[in-house]
């Protein structure tokens, strides 16, 4: 691939959702994953509702929106 330069787009443009890597304290981390294993459902699934949640409360007029469209982050 000389001559061509990979871009990573954000998610406005493409759609796609944004990796992210997140240290937790070892005592939030075996909670988070104790949450995951009750529910069947994987770590990242519990870090996203619980963030969802979070800004749902701390700015309501956020709800349903992509991070792009919040304006006030």
């Amino acid at each position: 691939m000389k001559g061509k330069e990979r871009v990573r787009k954000s998610k406005d443009e493409s759609g796609a959702a944004v990796r992210a890597s997140i240290s937790f304290p070892p005592d939030v981390y075996q909670v988070l994953e104790g949450i995951a294993k009750e529910k069947k459902v994987s770590l990242a699934w519990v870090v996203r509702e619980a963030a969802e949640q979070y800004l749902a409360q701390r700015w309501p007029l956020f709800k349903g929106q992509g991070s792009a469209d919040a304006g006030v982050l």
